[in-house]
């Protein structure tokens, strides 16, 4: 099949996590054969800001670790909705411009064959909800949304049986235990600032455990204000700044243990949905701690998998058992990778998006065009 994806961008991954599985994925359906195109708009602000930050070096370890893609950037919406004709399936991440949206779908529902699918892996269905009401998904066949409770949301906004939950998976072609073990040491967080969504949950989860256990702790991400910087330092963290995706494997594989802290909508108004970093953490082998979250979905075995603290003394308490227990990570590293092998690679992700499609477009399944929505 021809299969093509619009995405914010496929050649940055500043602040913009969707690249993370989507490099992967695309890979994965490469491999199945399919002609896979990748489409990201002129001037994305991820890739500008990259490119602001580091220049176009920055996206050398990016062409590196994935020679075989590519993507086609497009100045305009009419030129490319034109271009994919003749795809079988597109699929619209949510960081794309509503226009592009309403136009792929206007000319889905005046004929074109293409299987026409939204997929969704951000918190605005609850925490902007009129942002997302901008896109007009009525000539759309399908949702795709990263979790149950997400899923949940467009089946409120009608979507009944087709929404279809499309976990994120880690690239395993990439994200896997290094082939010889290094000495390891300390900490390490691969995280952005952002907007305050987690800043009190950094400080109680991240900062001051580590520093109770007498463990060195870096620091990796983008959109740290200065208040977050001098926070780092009261604590001793040391603050790395940006790093590509793609290197991520050799970073953790220098460190004892990694800590996930999920954003407060995660854990408050779309439980049971993960980061992205869970999934290639546990791929890498480095033993996980984390911060509250409800696995309400069974996607990996809380106390097996990963430690889950309920508070930040407990936290403390995990990194120093993970400090002096060789046995416990050695555990907790097998385990993790089990479960990603058995469950959560992007190889499965694609099998899972082939089947969605194939149901869809099965004989006898009649896709009647919504009214507009969300």
């Amino acid at each position: 099949m021809r299969i093509a994806y619009f995405t914010h961008s496929l050649a940055s991954c500043w602040n913009h996590g969707n690249a993370h599985f989507l490099r992967g994925v695309l890979r994965e359906l490469m491999a199945l054969g399919h002609a896979v195109e990748a489409y990201e708009p002129e001037g994305a602000w991820s890739l500008e800001n990259l490119i602001r930050d580091h220049g176009s070096s920055g996206m050398e370890a990016y062409r590196r670790a994935y020679p075989d893609l590519n993507s086609v950037i497009y100045p305009q919406v009419g030129s490319v909705v034109d271009r994919v004709a003749d795809a079988d399936v597109v699929v619209v991440h949510e960081w794309n411009a509503p226009e592009l949206a309403a136009a792929l779908g206007a000319r889905r529902k005046g004929g074109a064959r293409y299987t026409l699918l939204f997929h969704d892996t951000h918190h605005r269905a609850v925490s902007a909800p009129d942002e997302m009401r901008r896109f007009d998904l009525s000539g759309f066949d399908g949702v795709l949304a990263f979790g149950e409770t997400l899923a949940s949301v467009y089946r409120d906004w009608g979507w009944g049986q087709r929404v279809f939950v499309w976990h994120e998976a880690a690239d395993t072609r990439l994200f896997h235990p290094p082939a010889v073990e290094n000495a390891r040491a300390g900490l390490i967080w691969i995280g952005n600032w952002g907007d305050d969504e987690r800043s009190e949950e950094l400080e109680a989860y991240l900062f001051a455990p580590a520093n109770d256990a007498g463990l060195d702790l870096d620091i990796y991400g983008v959109r740290y204000p200065k208040s977050a910087i001098r926070a780092l330092e009261r604590h001793g963290a040391r603050y790395r700044g940006w790093a590509p995706n793609a290197l991520a494997p050799s970073l953790f594989a220098h460190h004892l243990a990694t800590i996930h802290v999920p954003r407060r909508f995660y854990v408050r108004h779309l439980p049971g949905i993960p980061t992205i970093r869970v999934f290639e953490a546990l791929a890498c082998g480095i033993p996980l701690a984390c911060a509250p979250w409800d696995d309400t979905e069974g996607l990996f075995r809380p106390g097996t998998d990963y430690l889950l603290a309920r508070d930040g003394a407990a936290m403390a308490r995990h990194l120093k058992a993970l400090r002096e227990d060789p046995d416990l990570r050695a555990s907790l590293r097998a385990n993790g990778l089990a479960t990603i092998a058995a469950r959560h690679t992007c190889a499965h992700r694609a099998v899972e998006l082939l089947g969605i499609v194939a149901g869809l477009r099965a004989p006898g399944i009649c896709i009647e065009p919504l009214e507009r929505s969300a």
